[in-house]
């Protein structure tokens, strides 16, 4: 690879979030300096992955683009001093890389020097022996590459990178004695090392899944910095920050590990150790309006962040109508309303936090914005499948036959057979003049619909019960043994007691299932089976 783009940045992204998750306990174990038994490993897994889930949810197709949605997540959700460190190493990869479609030999340099200045002005007292000073290495050993070879460039930078987190303990004192390497250095190390595996094609010798969360038993808040007489880690986002060096000077005065960063553009990051939380956060409002405080006891117990997939399959459902959603809902599935947004769609697939996700769109117009979403979901790791349902009786009929105990290709099959199966009706209002198969039809016709082809038109104001008798009749002139309807926001009340009354006299060999649906717009959706 000699030039990285998007596509290969999700890939990034993902690879990180897997290293940094395999190798987060031995991280936190040789965190030592200042302050022993530190969570750095765990603060830049966390931060990590909400970086990644930022990119996930964010439509891109250029690598600058890319890195700026990593930069903002990890900003957004910046755990510790490690993963402040860590969001200006994205957001500096980030603005050396602001116009470009892809990233070459050239942009990456660029794109460490500035990472390297950006984290080093976030540390208001850098110290030899860090992960600042691994950064700087990596930066100056890709400027002084003779190779403008994009492999070539980030092996060099790796490479300088491993030298001068092997040389940390010789710089500090503490690390010499407890006989390890810098913790932040040494997860810096192993994002510069999937950045190689990536670009190079080699394979990550890391487990594709999480490892599993330690108990919160093992876990204690602690200090990758600074005084141990101040016994709270404050932190916020800020927005519309006036005057963040005076910020910085009356957090200076209440603690240490002071931090005020940023994204480039109106978001910042503040954190700061301290004993008069109060305080902290008033000096916040005196400067921009602060929002998502987290409050840190350092003597207090925290619960470990959970693995990426905390389930192994999911069904999602697109389905308006709150007696519709409400139904899908209690057979299991995970609802959420139909949108041509890719984002959006990606979002809700990402929210399940399930290694498998099967899709039930309800609706064929979703077909482009489904598969780009599925596309980005895919190429981060999760296993994504679209079942072709075009409406929600279709959807309900898949429903009706998944089964978490089969593989999951089996599960999808069988629900796709389920939604194959099921003949699709619906009665709607017409909404504009136009020619149909059985004639043309007027703004305010009442219409038939089979398999999505007008096959009935009733001039309105029309009988609603009665043509929907006649559409049941039509699609059970076929065969069936079930009908399930689901009533619109617009269906007559008694519609489905009319459809019984019908049923039972002119096919008392067929089940009928009504539900009040309520979806907007529609007056009845009709299934047989």
């Amino acid at each position: 690879m000699q030039a990285l783009d998007a596509v290969a940045v999700r890939q990034w992204a993902d690879a990180c979030v897997r290293s940094l998750d395999a190798n987060r306990d031995d991280i936190d174990r040789i965190n030592v300096f200042p302050v022993p038994d530190g969570d750095t490993g765990t603060n830049l897994s966390q931060t990590m992955r909400s970086a990644q889930d930022s990119l996930l949810r964010t439509p891109v197709d250029s690598v600058g683009q890319a890195l700026a949605a990593l930069a903002r997540g990890a900003l957004a959700g910046a755990r510790g001093n490690s993963g402040v460190i860590l969001s200006q190493v994205l957001r500096g990869l980030a603005e050396a890389a602001q116009d470009a479609a892809t990233a070459g030999a050239q942009a990456i340099r660029r794109a460490l020097h500035r990472a390297d200045e950006l984290a080093t002005a976030a540390v208001s007292r850098p110290v030899p022996g860090t992960v600042l000073t691994v950064l700087h290495a990596a930066a100056e050993a890709a400027r002084d590459c003779p190779s403008d070879n994009l492999d070539d460039v980030v092996t060099a930078a790796a490479k300088a990178g491993a030298l001068a987190l092997a040389d940390t303990p010789r710089q500090l004192a503490v690390l010499a004695e407890a006989g390890v390497v810098d913790a932040g250095a040494k997860g810096l190390v192993v994002l510069l090392d999937t950045l190689v595996a990536v670009i190079t094609g080699r394979p990550l010798d890391v487990p594709f899944a999480a490892s599993p969360p330690r108990t919160p038993e093992s876990l204690t808040t602690a200090r990758e910095a600074g005084s141990a007489e101040y016994e709270y880690e404050v932190m916020y986002l800020l927005d519309g920050a006036s005057d963040t060096d005076l910020l910085k000077q009356r957090l200076a005065a209440l603690g240490d590990c002071v931090s005020v960063v940023g994204d480039g553009a109106d978001l910042w990051t503040v954190h700061v150790h301290c004993n008069d939380i109060g305080a902290a956060v008033e000096a916040g409002i005196a400067h921009g309006r602060p929002h998502r405080i987290t409050v840190a006891r350092f003597a207090d117990q925290i619960t470990a962040q959970a693995p990426r997939f905390v389930r192994d399959r999911a069904v999602v459902v697109l389905v308006e109508g709150e007696g519709a959603a409400e139904l899908f809902r209690s057979e299991g599935a995970v609802v959420a309303e139909p949108t041509d947004n890719p984002a959006d769609l990606l979002a809700v697939v990402v929210s399940t936090r399930a290694r498998h996700v099967t899709l039930l769109p309800g609706d064929p117009d979703l077909r482009e914005p489904l598969e780009e979403a599925v596309a980005q979901a895919v190429a981060s790791g999760q296993d994504v499948v679209v079942v072709p349902t075009f409406s929600p009786v279709q959807a309900l009929s898949a429903l009706a036959v998944h089964d978490p105990s089969r593989r999951p290709g089996d599960d999808v099959v069988a629900m796709a057979e389920a939604a194959a199966a099921t003949r699709r009706g619906e009665v709607k209002v017409s909404e504009r003049e136009a020619i149909t198969w059985v004639g043309r039809c007027q703004p305010g016709d009442l219409l038939g619909m089979l398999d999505g082809e007008v096959v009935l038109v009733e001039p309105g104001p029309a009988d609603v019960p009665a043509l929907s008798c006649r559409l049941v009749d039509r699609m059970l002139a076929g065969g069936g043994e079930l009908v399930t309807v689901l009533l619109g926001e617009e269906a007559p009340e008694g519609l489905d007691e009319v459809l019984e009354n019908h049923l039972r006299v002119a096919h008392p060999e067929v089940e009928l299932a009504a539900y009040r649906g309520g979806q907007p717009g529609a007056v009845l959706s009709v299934g047989v089976e």
